[in-house]
């Protein structure tokens, strides 16, 4: 049974990264890490290179015409990212 001052696991976690100020370093690693989940094995076996760097996702890309499908779906991919790190983590793509 929980006491009124207890706080779940998630929580504390939560807590720690922000006051450490390192929520944003921990969004940006999440990011990267299910790249491959959010953009399937086609693309993810493609990307050669992916970061982040103020707010902006750096992606080198082999293939010119999947980088050329990624750019007009770019806005969907930022949404897709941010609705996924439950926080604006991404506020551009540049494709490299």
């Amino acid at each position: 049974m929980r006491k009124p001052n207890d706080i779940t696991l998630k929580e504390g976690i939560g807590k720690m990264l922000k006051v450490y100020k390192l929520k944003g370093r921990f969004d940006e690693t999440a990011v990267i890490a299910f790249w491959p989940e959010l953009m399937g094995n086609a693309v993810a076996n493609r990307t050669t290179q992916i970061y982040i760097a103020h707010n902006k996702l750096f992606i080198r890309v082999e293939s010119s015409v999947i980088k050329n499908e990624l750019l007009m779906v770019r806005t969907g991919i930022i949404q897709k990212i941010n609705e996924r790190a439950g926080t604006e983590v991404i506020t551009d793509i540049i494709f490299l």
